[in-house]
């Protein structure tokens, strides 16, 4: 199949990364804060300095953990409908946006802390838009007991969505073997769990090169459980890494190897996802900057990492809104910068209903990300490229000159070879603009009055609430 990508590296330059970043593991080494996780590291191989916490790993695990990772993953939903296969075939699948700490309110404006009642709503309003496939956990719960907030994020997503979640906390070793346990009840038992994982979730390195006690112990747990682990880097171009593009990709690939080493040799065979979201910094203000066109070509580069080590990946970002007001306020160029993202060859991106570089959660927004992504998504539909569809039959029938208007064929497959934008949904893509948001509203509004997801069973729902009021008082 032809699926349109952007390519970004040559192949001595695939060569470069690759090489400077077994050159990185070896020499430099990854700090690991977490004296469980050096030790299994020095019992695989690495050269372990367990009063600094350095681990420094040798070509030779980074290349058994890469034949160990499955490259190839099914990430089951609540509904298989809903199921993705990675790597995926064409256009990437789409999530609702990350950790959002407040929620912009649909009626007033008004930007309140975020709460379990928020995420429901978000989520379930996700669940009803064909554009998005999957949905991250979305916000902060902010009205219980902090420790516990990861635990309660999962539960009330798995509640409010039919779709795969992926889970963006990662508090402890602890917390994940709630999340696990949590997610074993929707799933059937924890072997159910292993064979169709209901859930993935992102497990973040500290750029440059560093994990923490916390972050990197939990990763372990949802590595031995068979929870899909998408190792997510944040590679800050003059903040958390070189001001260079190749130092950044550098630094992105080499935390990458780094924490696929550390699932493989914690559980050989775990399911682990390559993922990046890599940006530079705006030198104007500090923040991390993705209006602007470095991110697509990171992006593109790591792409091409993920598939030269056959891996499925999550590099490409939406985020098509980083203020805090809904609509589409950035430039053509600006806006064309992101959705080069996913063409980067990402399976996986996130995103939808952003605001406010993802500190902020808006419906109104999630509906015009998911309208735009309706819209951009032809581009990255398959072809299929054969001798049949070449259609040298159907050019000797017409004959020289003549038109295929009247031909058969085009009659029978114009609709399916063809794209059509709906022009009242392209009305919506004015840049600079906020004119789409009060329609948004309208098709929020109505969505939420409709759409259903279906109760889970009574006696899953209340297992998992005795969990969770268990874990809360401890």
């Amino acid at each position: 199949m032809a699926v349109a990508r952007l390519k970004f590296l040559d192949k001595s330059e695939e060569e470069l990364v690759h090489s400077q970043s077994l050159k990185n593991l070896m020499t430099n080494g990854v700090l690991v804060r977490s004296h469980s996780v050096l030790k299994t590291l020095k019992d695989h191989g690495a050269d372990v300095d367990m009063k600094s916490g350095v681990a420094k790993i040798p070509e030779s695990l980074v290349k058994d953990a890469l034949k160990s990772v499955p490259k190839r993953l099914r990430l089951c939903a609540r509904d298989p409908k809903h199921d993705m296969q990675l790597p995926v075939e064409s256009s990437p699948h789409l999530a609702t946006t990350g950790l959002a700490i407040y929620m912009r309110d649909m009626e007033t404006g008004q930007k309140r802390p975020s709460t379990r009642a928020d995420i429901a709503t978000f989520l379930r309003l996700a669940d009803a838009l064909d554009p998005i496939s999957f949905c991250w956990t979305s916000m902060t719960a902010t009205d219980v007991p902090p420790h516990a907030h990861g635990v309660h994020e999962l539960w009330t997503a798995m509640q409010n969505t039919t779709k795969h979640i992926t889970g963006v906390t990662v508090l402890s070793a602890e917390d994940a073997k709630k999340q696990v346990e949590i997610a074993s009840l929707g799933a059937g038992g924890p072997e159910q769990l292993r064979k169709k994982p209901n859930f993935s979730v992102i497990c973040c390195s500290i750029a440059p090169l560093s994990y923490e006690e916390e972050a990197v112990e939990g990763m372990v747990e949802f590595a031995k459980a068979g929870v899909p682990v998408i190792s997510m880097t944040m590679s800050l171009s003059g903040g958390s890494a070189p001001i260079t593009m190749a130092g950044t990709i550098v630094n992105a690939n080499t935390e990458n190897l780094a924490s696929i080493v550390i699932t493989q040799t914690a559980a050989k065979g775990a399911p682990h996802i390559y993922s990046s979201s890599s940006a530079p910094i705006d030198m104007r203000t500090g923040s991390i900057n993705y209006m602007t066109s470095e991110p697509a070509l990171i992006s593109a580069g790591l792409g091409q990492m993920a598939k030269r080590y056959e891996l499925p990946c999550m590099v490409g970002d939406w985020g098509m809104n980083d203020s805090p007001e809904p609509g589409i306020p950035h430039s053509f160029t600006q806006t064309v910068g992101v959705y080069l993202t996913t063409m980067s060859g990402t399976d996986l991106a996130g995103g939808m209903g952003g605001l406010d570089v993802v500190k902020g959660a808006s419906l109104e927004q999630m509906v015009i990300d998911s309208l735009l992504w309706e819209n951009l998504r032809a581009y990255m539909r398959s072809f299929e490229f054969t001798e049949e569809t070449a259609s040298l039959d159907v050019v000797k029938a017409v004959g020289h000159g003549n038109t295929f208007l009247t031909h058969p064929q085009t009659a029978r497959l114009f609709k399916k070879a063809l794209h059509f934008w709906d022009p009242k949904k392209l009305a919506w893509e004015k840049t600079l603009s906020h004119a789409m948001v009060d329609e948004a509203k309208d098709v929020a509004r109505k969505t939420l009055r409709e759409h259903k997801v279906p109760s889970m069973d009574k006696s899953t729902v209340e297992a998992a609430e005795k969990i969770i009021r268990e874990y809360d008082k401890r």
